[in-house]
């Protein structure tokens, strides 16, 4: 049989078939992607084939294939460097939930997820939430943010999930796509599902007043149908963004704004460090490009994965 995996715990996976029944699923002995180093073989988003096992009255199901996947978001865990992560597979668009503060998202979790979804042909819109809730002076870092990400490309939508406000832009965006919904914890991701769709009614929680982090509620990535021509894959928190699988000589290639100039390097395989007549460093210091955004390739760069929670808001 085949079908699509909606829900994965690591050991058992909810497999939906497309007359709309869903089976347990589990794999069978050792199962690898060529090529692929994961905690997990089989994630959410994945086609899979599978044999249907009747034990008595239960009725399960063994994953034999996967098919090849249009693309995936994968990540590295920062506490566990060597061992990489497979948040969602055959995604059409990628929302990243921004909040500037309760708690902070610092534009080098933004980058990191930006340059992992341009790397994988995926689609990345930023929804700055809890516009509601700042000052004037909040808002302005917003619109700088929001500016600084548009001119590069990006769709940004400021929204409330607690107001409701651009709601309805943001399901335009959605119709008839399969949308991965992701932020660190308490930016307002399963209050802003449950916005669009009520009847999932999924579990919130409040703001860790002590570490203004957001308490897990989401454990596993998960896929919603929703009433609307539109599936939303929810998924855990994410502390830590660590890029893998990208050449350093390509990694400039997944900031547009450096690819756009590239060809204007004096080397083809300028790292835009210290190499002479480097259009991107000129650009830097024409003003063109942002320094936060250099800043975010650097650390990329060199592989660091200890800072990707320090703040690198240009200082005004």
């Amino acid at each position: 049989m085949k079908g699509t995996v909606y829900k994965s715990t690591g050991s058992w996976y909810l497999v939906k078939t497309e007359e709309g029944e869903s089976y347990n699923c589990r794999i069978k002995g050792k199962f690898r992607i060529q090529g692929i180093k994961s905690t997990n073989p089989v994630s959410v988003g994945d086609v899979v084939h599978f044999d249907v096992e009747e034990n008595g009255d239960e009725v399960t199901g063994v994953i034999k294939e996967i098919e090849e996947r249009q693309n995936y978001i994968i990540r590295k865990s920062v506490n566990l460097s060597k061992q990489t992560h497979i948040i969602a597979a055959n995604i059409d668009v990628a929302f990243l939930i921004v909040t500037l503060n309760n708690p902070p998202t610092f534009t080098t979790f933004i980058d990191r997820f930006l340059v992992t979804a341009e790397a994988y042909g995926i689609k990345a819109v930023l929804l700055f939430n809890k516009i509601d809730t700042y000052s004037e002076e909040e808002k302005d870092e917003i619109r700088y943010l929001a500016a600084m990400y548009r001119e590069i490309g990006y769709t940004c939508l400021g929204i409330s999930a607690k107001t409701g406000k651009n709601i309805d832009q943001l399901q335009e965006l959605m119709l008839g796509k399969t949308c991965l919904f992701s932020g660190h914890s308490g930016v307002g991701k399963s209050t802003l599902i449950n916005k669009i769709e009520p009847s999932l009614d999924l579990k919130t929680s409040q703001i860790s007043s002590q570490h203004m982090q957001g308490q897990h509620t989401t454990t596993f990535a998960e896929m919603f149908d929703l009433n609307m021509d539109a599936k939303i894959i929810d998924t855990p928190g994410i502390k830590g963004f660590g890029v893998v699988e990208i050449e350093k000589f390509e990694l400039g290639d997944y900031f547009p704004e450096f690819f756009k100039l590239k060809h204007l390097c004096k080397f083809n395989n300028c790292l835009h460090i210290e190499e002479p007549k480097c259009a991107i460093k000129d650009a830097l210091d024409e003003g063109d490009v942002s320094w936060s955004r250099y800043k975010s390739y650097l650390q990329i760069l060199e592989g660091d994965e200890e800072h990707y929670r320090t703040d690198i808001y240009p200082k005004k």
